[in-house]
């Protein structure tokens, strides 16, 4: 079985993105929304929500989860899922920081 390998993609300086506020970043067709957190943490979602495919980087942040600016959906950064009542999950990313360079990791 052969191992999967990983592409890491160069999003910019962790210094240009601002805390809790969302960026939208385009790698081939997929359009990921990536947000620095209080905590300094970087995360990376796929950028429409579940319900109504509203752009999840336009949306408000708190701790770890980001809420749909359009119906307010409130989904979890760390692991993609909608939280209850609501139903759904939307696809994460890796990330990773070097040299104050952050990364987007996806496997192959």
């Amino acid at each position: 079985m052969a191992s999967k390998s990983v592409t890491k993609i160069s999003i910019g300086s962790i210094h240009e993105l601002k805390e809790r506020i969302g960026k939208t970043v385009c790698i081939g067709k997929k359009e990921v929304a990536v947000f620095k957190l209080s905590s300094g943490t970087v995360r990376a979602v796929e950028n429409s929500c579940p319900h109504k495919g509203g752009v999840l980087s336009e949306g408000m942040v708190s701790g770890e989860f980001v809420f749909c600016p359009m119906h307010d959906w409130k989904i979890c950064l760390d692991d993609g899922k909608v939280q209850k009542p609501d139903r759904g999950c939307v696809t994460t990313y890796q990330t990773l920081i070097e040299s104050d360079q952050v990364y987007l990791l996806f496997e192959e």
